[in-house]
């Protein structure tokens, strides 16, 4: 096991929520593709240059909101996903299992004219090893699923880094690698604990094996750390995604009391966090009135428009609530 990284808590570090938008679609609902009217459960943001927009990906409905964050107007894209005719999975509708999960979500500049949105299935079972990928450009968005089974198993054959069980809920690209983020929010299982892990992959391998799954290897799992990354209201704070403002990592953890890590659970908070080079630096999230913000934080991007500020976007888990798109202030005091 490597040795544990510990987050401090920095009360010098400031993290507001300025403002809270329930993300519905412009076109609204539409029984036909079983879409319903609103955003239902953010789990992963990113920055479209191609198209001026926020890309968020869901974990149980198969469309990806495009995100106007001037006015937060959202679109929808139908996603190639769908089981009898059902585009929405949850424990009420009965096929929860059926859900590819998306949790984690980067975009990667294939040209001057095309941005490649990849986002990553849980692993949290085997329906969730699925990979998807959007090309977007001005014109023209293609979107595909790519079985990814064998890049799954190589990260959960690394207990070290999946621990107890395997549950990717963010990633981030760092130079010329991909980094993983493991979340700690799994029940013991074998001997094994639930950890917080992060590792990289070589990036163009990872794009290579993903074009062609069946004649390219995965790229070698390298670079794993364990995290302790704190906790809020005596609640384990757990990696829910990451981003790079310039060239600085920033990162979301959520105080989620979940059983395990297919199972919701109750929140007591949400901390954003620095990769300094003394080790993370944390903090909790408030909202603009100083009371702790208890939505569950899944998604996380810079600003492109201004320094010191990102979005975020929740997941309520309640699929008759819309999901939400924040804007977050930082600042040191």
């Amino acid at each position: 096991m490597a040795p544990i990284r510990k987050a401090e808590k920095d009360e010098r570090l400031s993290a507001v929520v300025t403002s809270r938008t329930p993300l519905y679609y412009e076109e609204g609902a539409d029984p036909r593709m079983d879409r319903p009217a609103y955003v239902r459960s953010g789990s992963g943001v990113v920055w479209l240059r191609t198209r001026e927009r926020l890309a968020v990906i869901q974990d149980d409905a198969s469309f990806l909101a495009l995100v106007d964050p001037r006015t937060f107007k959202a679109t929808a894209v139908t996603l190639p996903w769908e089981r009898g005719g059902q585009r929405q999975f949850d424990a009420t509708r009965g096929n929860k299992a059926e859900k590819l999960d998306l949790e984690a979500c980067v975009v990667v500049a294939i040209d001057e004219n095309v941005d490649r949105l990849i986002a990553f299935g849980s692993g949290s079972s085997p329906m969730r090893e699925k990979v998807l990928i959007v090309d977007v450009s001005r014109d023209e968005i293609d979107a595909r699923l790519v079985d990814a089974h064998a890049l799954y198993e190589a990260m959960r054959s690394r207990t070290g880094f999946s621990g107890s069980d395997l549950n990717i809920e963010g990633a981030c690209v760092v130079g010329e690698t991909l980094r993983f983020f493991q979340r700690g929010n799994g029940a013991e299982r074998d001997g094994l604990k639930a950890v917080d892990a992060t590792c990289d992959v070589n990036l163009f391998q990872l794009l290579s094996s993903l074009d062609a799954p069946d004649l390219m290897s995965v790229p070698a799992i390298e670079n794993v750390h364990v995290y302790d990354l704190n906790e809020l209201q005596n609640v384990r704070l757990s990696f829910t995604d990451a981003t790079m403002q310039g060239d600085q990592l920033c990162f979301l953890a959520a105080a989620e009391a979940s059983p395990n890590a297919i199972d919701d659970g109750p929140v007591a908070g949400v901390a954003f966090g620095i990769a300094a080079e003394d080790g993370l630096r944390i903090a909790a999230i408030t909202e603009a009135d100083g009371s702790p913000f208890l939505a569950k934080a899944e998604g996380l991007v810079a600003n492109p428009y201004h320094d010191g500020e990102f979005f975020l976007v929740t997941d309520l888990d309640d699929p008759n609530l819309p999901s939400e798109l924040c804007t977050l202030s930082i600042s040191f005091v």
